[in-house]
């Protein structure tokens, strides 16, 4: 009677069950020797390392092993025609040219299981090039995360289309980087977090953001809210709905100047 009871106690929830999930992705990785400092927070803090950068494969290499999650951050073009840098994948790419593109950059960094979108504004707009993009990362069975530069973005309907997981960016975190900068960006992500149960949110390797989030990721833990890897947040079942595929179809031949 004594081992089943004990039984009984093993199977009931745990009060330390953590009733919301957050996950934080580093992005913007690879050419500053001040990047290295990702290497000092938790290995649940998400990595997304550039492509074909000096640091690249040597920070992902090492993050890997104390056990953060990798990511490759695809550089795509913006709608301001700013310089978007090595691994650029732009509208004016043929097929060829732009699946090459992507498999090199996911070659160029290891230990990669996920992909997110350095700038895109004008790319994750455009149906046919992110299509392309998606079926190149389904077949290395790497999944999406779509940093939302844009409102217009097609990104993550495309991705779940074509069968590729995906997530979306919540919030930024340190678009300032002054101390109340981060502490107005943090606290929404804490509010959001216990709204939506599950969220995104990409950050980036300023010295600033780095010392904040060392010195305040415990406050999640006060918060009931759990730091995982973006990969813990994916969908069991990739689905797009009638909605979202009229949506895509509604919009495949906007022009974008």
């Amino acid at each position: 009677m004594r081992y089943f009871l004990l039984l009984i106690l093993l199977l009931l929830p745990s009060a330390s069950v953590f009733a919301s999930k957050i996950a934080i992705i580093i992005d913007d990785i690879g050419y500053r020797q001040s990047d290295k400092a990702v290497l000092t927070l938790p290995a649940s803090i998400t990595l997304s390392i550039l492509p074909h950068t000096p640091l690249g494969k040597n920070l992902a290499t090492k993050a890997y092993q104390q056990g953060n999650e990798i990511l490759v951050h695809l550089p795509m073009q913006a709608l301001n025609g700013k310089a978007i840098g090595a691994g650029a994948l732009t509208n004016a790419m043929s097929e060829n040219e732009l699946k090459t593109q992507v498999a090199n950059a996911i070659k160029s960094v290891p230990h990669v299981t996920g992909a997110n979108n350095h700038m895109g504004s004008l790319l994750t707009q455009l149906d046919t090039p992110m299509r392309w993009v998606m079926e190149s990362l389904r077949l290395h069975d790497i999944y999406f995360i779509d940093s939302r530069t844009t409102k217009y973005t097609q990104a993550g309907i495309i991705a779940r289309s074509v069968g590729v997981p995906s997530l979306k960016r919540e919030i930024f975190l340190d678009n300032d980087k002054s101390k109340s900068g981060l502490e107005k960006q943090f606290q929404q992500a804490i509010t959001l977090a216990k709204t939506k149960k599950k969220i995104v949110v990409i950050a980036h390797p300023y010295p600033e953001t780095i010392a904040f989030l060392t010195t305040n990721l415990y406050r999640l833990d006060a918060e009931n809210i759990q730091l995982v890897p973006a990969s813990s947040l994916l969908p069991q079942q990739v689905v797009v709905t009638a909605a979202e595929q009229s949506e895509l179809l509604q919009d495949r031949d906007r022009k974008i100047w």
